[in-house]
């Protein structure tokens, strides 16, 4: 009878849900530009608003930023804590001329809405705002207590949010994190991801000559910085694909049969992949799929390089310096400040003669990684079946979220990154979109969330 006035609500005000969404969309909220302060605020307070609606007695945190937006809903005893965490501001809209409709007019066109923020992230955190409001219009409580983390800053690195949950962690004390700021793995295929990888950054600088030499007069009698550094860099892996690092892949916890399995299964055609990237094959490390490689698999890659005369035709010099910028992604368990050490450790001794190194290193935090046997995990895959008509498929993200690792370090809970949005969303490009049927799905599989949680006992 519960999920049934519930479904029922949800289905009778889908106009006003979308109404909703259309009218947080109008607001500029460029985190990035001081221009758009006041609609940044404004934005802050039309989510405070929405909340307020439900009785949840939301604040406007200021911070020396832009403001965050907390409320709670009353404490449920014996049920878990829920953290929905989002973000209401946005990406700059520029090129201009390239969006179809304005970026900040909400346009509804073959059932998507474009607007900046769509996706990324008012509409996928709208969800859960919604979702709530389903169950206290119609049941009048929740199954457990759920709180909300709304930011303005997390397009430019939430700076002020981390200290924020470092201080509040009784505060935000929880059983799980729910965020909503990623996608599906294709389209009608909903997905978990339930694990990341993070990054370890370097800054690599090989200083010779005190100045560009003639390479004709000096060639072959003075080491060169550019091919000392090709050397370097080329050592960091073999032609297998494997890191050469001592101790690299030490703590790196093998693939389990059934995530193998569970990718092994999944709609994916390197061939497509290929054609998408506008490339001719792929590589990595031997003995792995694509999937398993940019998902699971610790990596490295150079991300720049310079060194030498860069400009039109030729100019014969020996150059006095070279740099590269490169990086690691580690999975969970590597230790960053232990990878950091063996880094420098093995490209000193390969410093050849006439060469300085300097070395400039950017520690990161370990990855996350949820057992595919959490509870939370368990309760979120019968929500998302319940709201899509079908069950999610697990996988892991590539790249790093930081503020993910935030929670869990600081809060211990488990973090479910739950995506209603499609990778062809366009986010941070013109013509940003969401589905308004993965919208009202969303809704549905949270509100469908609420009662699967509510059906735990607390830790």
């Amino acid at each position: 009878m519960q999920d049934q006035r519930i479904d029922a609500y949800l289905d009778a005000h889908r106009q006003e849900f979308e109404h909703d969404l259309f009218e947080l969309l109008r607001f500029a909220s460029v985190s990035a530009d001081p221009k758009y302060a006041k609609e940044v605020r404004k934005a802050a307070e039309n989510c405070r608003s929405q909340l307020d609606e439900l009785g949840l007695a939301p604040e406007l945190i200021e911070t020396s930023g832009h403001p965050l937006v907390y409320a709670e809903s009353p404490p449920v005893p014996g049920a878990p804590v829920a953290l929905v965490y989002g973000h209401y501001d946005v990406q700059p809209p520029e090129p201009l001329d390239e969006w179809i409709s304005p970026p900040f007019d909400p346009t509804v066109r073959e059932g998507n809405v474009y607007a900046r923020g769509a996706t990324d992230d008012k509409g996928q955190m709208l969800t859960h705002v919604k979702s709530v409001e389903a169950w206290m219009k119609t049941v009048g409580e929740l199954p457990l207590q759920v709180k909300f983390l709304i930011e303005g800053e997390e397009e430019v690195g939430s700076e002020n949010l981390e200290p924020f949950v470092a201080e509040n962690r009784e505060r935000l004390a929880c059983d799980c994190v729910v965020i909503s700021d990623c996608c599906q793995f294709a389209r009608g295929l909903p997905a978990i991801t339930y694990g990341l990888r993070v990054i370890v950054y370097f800054e690599i600088l090989l200083r010779g000559p005190r100045q560009d030499l003639h390479s004709g007069t000096f060639g072959g009698g003075v080491t060169n910085p550019a091919g000392a550094l090709v050397t370097m860099l080329a050592a960091l892996k073999d032609d297998r694909g494997r890191v050469q690092v001592p101790g690299f892949y030490d703590d790196v916890v093998p693939l389990t049969d059934r995530e193998r399995e569970e990718y092994q299964s999944l709609p994916f055609s390197e061939a497509q992949f290929m054609e998408q990237l506008g490339v001719s094959g792929v590589s990595g490390e031997a003995g792995y799929s694509t999937l398993e490689r940019r998902w699971a698999r610790p990596s490295c890659d150079i991300n720049g390089l310079t060194s030498g005369y860069q400009g039109e035709g030729a100019k014969t010099v020996l150059p006095a310096q070279a740099s590269a910028k490169f990086s690691f992604r580690l999975v969970p368990e590597q230790d960053p400040q232990k990878i950091t050490a063996a880094v420098r450790e093995f490209l000193t001794p390969l410093v050849p003669p006439g060469i300085q190194m300097d070395l400039c290193e950017y520690h990161g935090a370990p990855g996350v990684l949820v057992s595919l046997d959490s509870p939370y995990i368990n309760a979120a895959a019968a929500a998302i079946e319940a709201g899509f008509g079908r069950p999610p498929v697990f996988i892991r993200e590539g790249g790093s979220i930081p503020i993910v690792t935030t929670f869990a370090r600081e809060l211990g809970a488990d973090v479910l990154l739950l995506g209603w949005g499609q990778n062809d969303d366009n986010t941070h490009s013109p013509n940003e979109k969401f589905s308004l049927a993965d919208y009202h799905r969303g809704i549905r599989s949270s509100a469908y969330l609420w009662r699967e949680l509510g059906k735990m006992k607390s830790d």
